[in-house]
């Protein structure tokens, strides 16, 4: 059974919302009508111009990802060089580069597997600027349209206000049409896009989630990929040195390619230090 105090209370709003609407002011209602038009295209227009920023934001790391990508497979690739050259002077040294590429290699993987997710992540944010900015013009669209029915509800008034004045009506009769509905559908419309932007925030969440849930199931594997990422680029330079020993310059052109590569083989100077060591000591004693 409804309770009689909570069923009276609605009918009081229900009638006074009634008599409000019925006294009120016509030209007030388009004023508050007119600036909320304006107000929720504002809202669509910055709406908009946050994802399109998210998609700009996702391809400048795009283009970082690459790059660091690019690096780490240049820098693997003299790290098997290297081990290559030195697997007949030194197996030390070639165990120690060959670590070194191994470990090259895991990092290459890993940014790899960060660039795929970027790019999906970019498809999306892409699909989504689109998406906004479609959204963004026909509500540019929208607006100028209500502002064109408000304009005309204004020249109504005012026709409607000489006709009463030349008719002797009561300056006490009110002005406004009873079939006024401009703020009932502005009020239908505020909640369609409200629960819009709601549905699209949990397809946000949900998306994300799933992301995550992908990336976990990927690092597992992550050892794999970055052992089979290293043979192959250890094929690809087994193919280019069998064709760099037909050249005459070969050996000169493989000094060349280990004085370029420093910086990886730094990681073998304390076992040539110690090498260096021994050989001394050994002249030493005879």
């Amino acid at each position: 059974m409804a309770n009689p105090l909570s069923k009276g209370w609605k009918y009081l709003l229900s009638s006074l919302d009634a008599k409000i609407d019925e006294n009120a002011d016509p030209r007030v209602q388009i004023k508050q009508a007119a600036d909320e038009a304006r107000r929720q295209h504002q809202e669509i227009s910055a709406q908009a111009a946050r994802v399109i920023g998210n998609e700009k934001q996702l391809s400048i790391k795009l283009d970082r990802l690459r790059q660091e990508r690019d690096t780490r497979e240049e820098q693997t690739r003299q790290a098997l060089r290297q081990a290559d050259a030195a697997q007949a002077q030194d197996q030390r040294k070639a165990t120690e580069l060959g670590n070194a590429a191994e470990i090259l290699a895991t990092q290459l993987v890993a940014v790899e597997q960060e660039l795929e997710q970027a790019t999906e992540n970019y498809r999306q944010a892409a699909a989504a600027a689109e998406e906004a900015k479609k959204q963004q013009q026909q509500s540019e669209a929208k607006l100028a349209e209500q502002l064109s029915q408000i304009d005309e509800l204004s020249r109504q008034i005012d026709q409607t206000a000489m006709q009463e004045a030349s008719a002797g009506a009561a300056a006490g009769l009110p002005s406004a049409p009873e079939e006024d509905s401009v703020p009932t559908l502005d009020s239908i419309r505020d909640k369609i896009e409200r629960r819009y932007a709601e549905a699209l925030g949990r397809q946000e969440l949900a998306g994300t989630a799933a992301q995550q849930q992908m990336a976990q199931f990927a690092s597992a594997a992550g050892d794999m990929r970055a052992a089979s990422r290293l043979e192959e680029i250890r094929a690809e330079l087994r193919g280019g040195a069998e064709a760099a020993e037909l050249n005459a310059g070969g050996a000169g052109a493989a000094k060349s390619h280990a004085a370029e590569a420093v910086d990886v083989t730094e990681v073998a100077e304390p076992a040539e230090a110690a090498e260096r060591e021994t050989g001394d000591d050994d002249a030493g004693r005879g």
